[in-house]
């Protein structure tokens, strides 16, 4: 169920990335980026799709329904791990920040530094360790929810766990 969750939830951020995909490779076509430069392209690309989606996942997250829109459908919701109560913003922004912001900011890093190399120049081991690390993170997540108590490392560092919505019984 997390896994269909997590899919739903990229199928919504890929929504977002589209839209400003298509802002951003206009204004790249246009020349409007030429000036800015490598590093503040980065930056910008970072704080208008990586931000974004962090941000809005802790809010549904930490909010009073406890669950990303993927969550909402699968019936998933994330809590305490102690007490099974709702986790604060500052909390679920520490979750998405490992889960998400993390890895895609490494691998924004990393493909942004191979674009600037342009096959001019080598690019650096450095750089292909970033993109390795940048693909093993959200790897090793998906390994942990099939180890132990399944829960992430991001859920461990957080205190908090995915648990499955109790179902009101209906009556006929």
């Amino acid at each position: 169920s997390r896994l269909v969750a997590m899919l739903i939830d990229w199928f919504c951020i890929l929504a977002w990335l589209a839209i400003t995909a298509a802002v951003g490779v206009s204004l790249y076509l246009s020349g409007a980026t030429r000036p800015v430069g490598a590093l503040a392209s980065n930056l910008v690309a970072a704080l208008v799709t990586v931000v974004p989606a962090t941000v809005v996942l802790s809010l549904l997250e930490s909010s009073p329904r406890e669950a990303s829109i993927g969550k909402r459908t699968r019936h998933l919701r994330v809590v305490d791990a102690v007490t099974g109560s709702r986790v604060s913003f500052r909390r679920s922004i520490l979750r998405n920040t490992l889960k998400i912001g993390v890895p895609w900011t490494i691998g924004h890093a990393a493909v942004f530094s191979i674009v600037q190399a342009g096959g001019s120049v080598p690019v650096p081991v450095s750089v292909w360790l970033l993109t390795v690390v940048a693909y093993v993170l959200p790897i090793m997540y998906v390994a942990f929810l099939f180890v132990g108590q399944g829960r992430t490392p991001y859920d461990l560092i957080s205190g908090t766990v995915v648990i499955q919505e109790v179902q009101a019984a209906t009556s006929s």
